[in-house]
């Protein structure tokens, strides 16, 4: 059986592509481990950054706290970092089982993965994380005031900043998926009450506090994209 065959149709093909790409989640970890040991040296620097952004005031509750914060931030760094890697990897695995996923295609899908995942980082970091922050911290009064722990806030700030890279990959997922041929726009534009649903559920997860205004800030972006992806699948449909 060819390689450009579509996997699907053929159980022998889905295991052949679920086994590559468990070789590209080996060959990730070890690009994002690599990437991490040179995020480390960046890191103090980062963790300036991102509090400047939010104006946050951090404190380390107990002796190794702020070793393990700069670790996470170490780790959050590489995984970022390695992003273009593991999207170019999962996107040959595709080219190479998908007969209708052109390399010319691949490459142009993998350059936008890129620009959709930094659009979200940027967007994150300029609106989501400081006015969140900031929506948060206007409930300080004289009597109570907000000494955040240095660990939680490393995690928090890496799963707003990821989270977004990686939802504003959503309408590009979309337009990959009818191009492959699984999905088609129609069924998912049918089941747009649930998508909002869906959506709903992600904010709420994702964002600091389950208030509307917090939810707001990735909700509707979200759900901007999940549109902005429903034409795309009609234009670009196989």
């Amino acid at each position: 059986m060819g390689a450009g065959e579509n996997p699907a149709e053929n159980p022998n093909r889905l295991l052949a592509l679920l086994d590559s790409l468990r070789t590209v989640l080996i060959q990730s970890g070890i690009v994002v481990l690599l990437f991490s040991i040179a995020g480390y040296f960046f890191s103090l620097r980062i963790l300036v950054f991102l509090r400047a952004r939010t104006g946050v005031k951090l404190a380390a509750f107990g002796v190794p706290e702020a070793f393990i914060a700069l670790l996470t931030l170490s780790l959050a760094t590489g995984l970022i970092a390695g992003v273009p890697f593991i999207c170019y990897r999962i996107l040959s695995e595709l080219a190479f089982f998908f007969s209708s996923f052109s390399r010319r295609m691949m490459l142009g899908f993998w350059v936008s993965s890129i620009l959709l995942f930094i659009g979200g980082a940027v967007f994150c970091l300029a609106v989501t994380l400081p006015y969140g922050v900031r929506f948060l911290l206007n409930f300080q009064a004289p009597y109570l005031a907000a000494v955040i722990s240095v660990k939680k806030f490393v995690s928090f700030c890496f799963l707003l900043v990821f989270g977004f890279g990686c939802i504003f990959e959503l309408p590009l997922a979309m337009i990959l998926v009818a191009r492959l041929g699984l999905v088609e726009a129609g069924v998912l534009a049918r089941h747009r009450r649930g998508a909002i649903l869906g959506i709903s559920v992600i904010s709420a997860i994702l964002t600091p506090t389950p208030d509307i205004f917090n939810m707001a800030l990735m909700g509707v972006p979200l759900y901007l994209l999940y549109e902005v992806g429903l034409i795309g699948m009609r234009i670009w449909r196989k």
